[in-house]
């Protein structure tokens, strides 16, 4: 027998850290050659780690949560190979104990010393109903419940589970408050008067909020607590500043009508709206460079490769940007089958992390969730983001040679989000009507 590592690989130029989510094998399993053994998850996608060997798990080093650097060894596969001694280079993530150095009294600032009383008086409740033990297991959340209201180890354990092997369910919980108020001594804690500290006013240190039947606590999924935390920086961050303008798309429309099919014939891919507005976004680009830059300190990056960011609704409602590297360099059956094949492994959560990389420019289609137009947040460290609104029927003036009339045309709107400390309005304005007119000069007999 031997012995195999399974490493964390690289998986991207700027990727040095993942997460492990779930380990889709257990100790005692056996492995086949490629077959997944855990989900990972990096700052931006979900992917599985399939197995180079065929075998069977025998170690585990990392737990679910646990943060994994690129080379670490995760598990360990046994196989049925000539023994091989295996290198002790791995390091258990339970092994490494950073320091913790604690704060004294002076040093704790305001807030800190309110927030230590409070914690101390929570810590207190919990320890007088808690002193006991029990054999019953209790998730996080269950717990976090009981300690908001004040609930007895003894009253915990009295009510019955309608989870797995009888364990205790956040609805368990909340039907037993909903039929047995409990005076919450935390609330009594609470309302106790803090005295501010060294006479100083103490800032209001927000308490938590009381569960009870008629609400429901959902926590937030770990991609929407990153994405919550990119668009709170993004708007930090930048000076966001928007410029719309409506663009008649009328001959795009009637062309890719009169092409899908023969498109889908020859080339097997379905042809959308999206890798014409990306075509006409590159080329624009290519006319206003100095929209295709970043800001690091004081200093602006001016990008020489057009990667254009393709924002795409994934599964679970979320949103993740696949790049197109290199837009300004593909033709536009290249670019139909670049937007299909992100979309694709968008929706079946098949993006590995070089697909996110390296973006630009951002577009977005807030079109396709029925919006006329909308204001996107600026995905850092770009300065720019554009969203293409609905494309709607509606009644135009139609100039012409002969004079004026009203035609229903096909028209959207095109919302330019731009960061106004390096793009001033100039420039952004110029940029999206440039956009615009690509798009209203389209050519109908064009071949593709």
């Amino acid at each position: 027998m031997a012995r195999f590592e399974l490493k964390l690989p690289k998986m991207g130029e700027s990727v040095t850290e993942a997460t492990l989510t779930a380990w889709l094998k257990q100790i005692g399993d056996t492995i086949e050659l490629d077959e997944p053994v855990v989900e990972i998850a990096t700052d931006k996608v979900d992917s599985e780690l399939p197995s180079e060997v065929s075998g069977v798990l025998i170690e585990q080093l990392f737990k679910v949560d646990e943060l994994i650097q690129v080379g670490q060894t995760i598990a360990i596969i046994e196989t049925e190979s000539q023994d091989q001694p295996i290198k002790k280079d791995y390091i258990r993530a339970s092994d490494v104990v950073l320091p913790y150095k604690e704060k004294t009294p002076d040093e704790l600032t305001t807030v800190e010393k309110s927030t230590s009383v409070i914690t101390e008086m929570l810590d207190e409740i919990v320890d007088e109903s808690h002193n006991e033990t029990s054999d019953k297991f209790y998730s996080p959340l269950v717990k976090s419940i009981a300690k908001q209201e004040g609930l007895s180890l003894k009253q915990l354990d009295s009510i019955l589970g309608t989870g797995k092997e009888g364990r205790v369910t956040k609805s368990d919980i909340l039907n037993f408050l909903s039929a047995n108020p409990h005076p919450a001594k935390v609330q009594e804690k609470q309302n106790e008067i803090i005295a501010p500290v060294a006479d100083k006013p103490v800032t209001p240190v927000a308490m938590p909020t009381s569960v009870n039947g008629a609400n429901e606590i959902i926590e937030m999924t770990r991609m929407g607590k990153l994405i919550s935390k990119y668009m709170v920086a993004s708007k930090q961050t930048s000076a966001h500043v928007q410029s719309f303008i409506e663009v008649d798309v009328t001959n795009i429309v009637k062309w890719r009508d009169k092409v899908k099919d023969k498109f889908f014939n020859r080339e097997g891919e379905k042809i959308t709206f999206t890798p014409i507005f990306m075509q006409a976004v590159a080329q624009a680009i290519k006319a206003f460079p100095m929209i295709n830059i970043s800001v690091e300190g004081e200093t602006i990056i001016k990008h020489k490769n057009i990667n254009l960011g393709m924002a795409t609704a994934l599964p679970d409602g979320n949103l993740i940007v696949p790049v197109i590297k290199n837009a300004d360099q593909l033709n536009l059956v290249g670019l139909t089958k670049a937007v299909n094949s992100l979309a694709n492994k968008a929706r079946t959560n098949s993006l590995k992390p070089d697909d996110i990389q390296d973006g630009t420019y951002t577009v977005t289609n807030v079109g396709g969730f029925g919006s006329v137009f909308g204001t996107p947040i600026i995905n850092q460290p770009q300065v720019a983001i554009l969203a293409l609104g609905a494309i709607r029927k509606v009644p135009a003036v139609i100039e012409t040679p002969e004079g004026d009339f009203i035609g229903i045309r096909h028209k959207m709107f095109l919302s330019h989000s731009y960061d106004h400390r390096v793009v001033n309005g100039a420039l952004g304005g110029m940029f999206v009507k440039y956009v615009a007119e690509l798009l209203e000069n389209f050519d109908l007999n064009q071949n593709y």
